[in-house]
């Protein structure tokens, strides 16, 4: 009987590793430490497993008992949905029995003549044989299963996971029905319907979400390309307008000198008048911001212009003297759509309540990147748009997180007190 027992142990981590692998597959964010929510729901099953193996025998209720917790343990520890959450328990179910059990003793059944049963202390069971070879199938099923679901990115909706429970239930029904004896069809002999039930079942299912989630890479390629092609034009666009800034650098010192010639030649009031017109578009120009990168001045001048339009009182401190590692278009795409979002949120508020600041300095060897605006009352965190046009627009915030991660940086984004914050941190190479 200790042979059993340790086939018992082997089939149980297998179970587990089939059910962490699908976890794997379908559940991308978790809701504590990753290492907390990856090992806790695979552990308990192993518990809850040995313990209903074991300890405590509640016979056919053990399937629904372990699988009502491990959903409930699925959605502590990861931000799915509930069907989501079904989906998981539902195919590695499948995998777990109806499939791997039917196919082993079918393809036994024929090796052994039928004869696939044992006496092992007055207990009919199956062959130690037949049930090596049921674990081997496990796990063949399961690295299928992997292969085709592993890079699945797919958010399931609920009409989805409709169509899925359904022919999960016709599997689990025409299953269960058959191992206890209560489908009779002119003979007791279930095991071909049985096989062929688990075999579509799980054919369809995997096929069924292998496919949308085909389409949803495809329409995720489509989106790249638009965001690829946003980037560019917005990319083409400051080059024009460093291209501009050049210009206006070659007559900049020729106006201050004819500014001087105008003085001293003339002393009237119209005169004095020009001059002072004059030197006050100067200043405007001499305070303006200089970070270093002459590109980044490009891009601050151009959104604080967008600002002073909307009456959105705009200030930034940025030091980028010495930080040559960031190429041109990932400055852009930081910058550019990080103040854009800050703008689009304060059109929003009232005139007072517009401001927005932005912050660059070096500490120590991390880039420190902040930049905050005043939002309005009800506001949430968002990784979004809050435009209608979502296919189109939203693309912000994922090309920051990409420009950003790019050098190994981070996001971090905060609501405090109506007050958004965006932080980024850069290592320095």
């Amino acid at each position: 009987m200790w042979l059993y027992n340790l086939l018992d142990i082997m089939a149980t981590i297998t179970e587990t590793t089939i059910f962490y692998i699908m976890t794997l597959c379908f559940c991308k964010t978790c809701r504590f430490q990753t290492v907390i929510s990856r090992i806790a729901p695979p552990v308990v099953y192993t518990m809850a497993v040995i313990v209903m193996t074991f300890f405590v025998d509640i016979g056919a209720y053990r399937i629904f008992v372990i699988f009502a917790l491990m959903i409930v343990l699925i959605l502590i520890c990861y931000k799915v949905s509930i069907h989501s959450a079904f989906i998981v328990m539902e195919l590695a179910y499948l995998l777990i029995a109806p499939l791997t059990e039917s196919v082993g003793l079918s393809i036994m059944g024929v090796i052994y003549h039928g004869n696939v049963m044992t006496q092992v202390d007055g207990t009919a069971i199956i062959k130690w044989q037949i049930y090596v070879f049921i674990i081997l199938l496990r796990l063949l099923f399961l690295i299928i299963a992997y292969r085709l679901l592993k890079n699945f990115k797919y958010d399931i909706q609920a009409k989805d996971a409709a169509i899925v429970s359904i022919s999960f239930l016709l599997v689990f029904v025409v299953s269960f029905a058959s191992t206890y004896g209560y489908l009779n069809l002119e003979t007791s002999d279930t095991s071909l319907l049985d096989l062929i039930t688990s075999v579509l079942g799980v054919v369809f299912i995997v096929q069924f979400l292998y496919s949308r989630n085909v389409s949803y890479l495809r329409d995720q390629e489509q989106r790249d390309k638009m965001q690829i092609a946003q980037l560019q034009q917005q990319f083409a666009y400051y080059q024009e307008k460093m291209k501009d800034e050049e210009r206006v650098r070659s007559i900049y010192h020729d106006l201050k000198n004819h500014l001087l010639v105008m003085e001293s030649r003339q002393n009237t009031e119209d005169t004095r008048q020009m001059a002072e017109t004059l030197r006050s578009q100067i200043a405007d120009y001499e305070d303006y911001v200089h970070t270093g990168n002459e590109f980044l001045d490009i891009i601050l001048k151009d959104k604080a212009a967008k600002a002073r339009e909307k009456q959105i009182d705009f200030s930034a401190m940025v030091d980028f003297h010495g930080i040559d590692f960031m190429e041109p278009l990932d400055i852009s795409t930081i910058f550019g759509n990080a103040i854009d979002n800050a703008i689009e949120a304060s059109e929003h508020l009232p005139e007072y309540q517009r401001l927005i600041t932005v912050k660059a300095e070096r500490v120590r060897d991390m880039l420190l990147i902040t930049i905050e605006n005043n939002t309005p009352p009800g506001n949430h965190l968002t990784e979004g748009t809050t435009k209608k046009d979502r296919f189109v627009h939203g693309f912000g915030i994922p090309n920051i997180k990409k420009a950003v991660e790019k050098y190994g940086g981070q996001c971090s984004f905060q609501l405090k007190e109506r007050t958004y914050r965006l932080k980024i941190l850069i290592p320095f190479p």
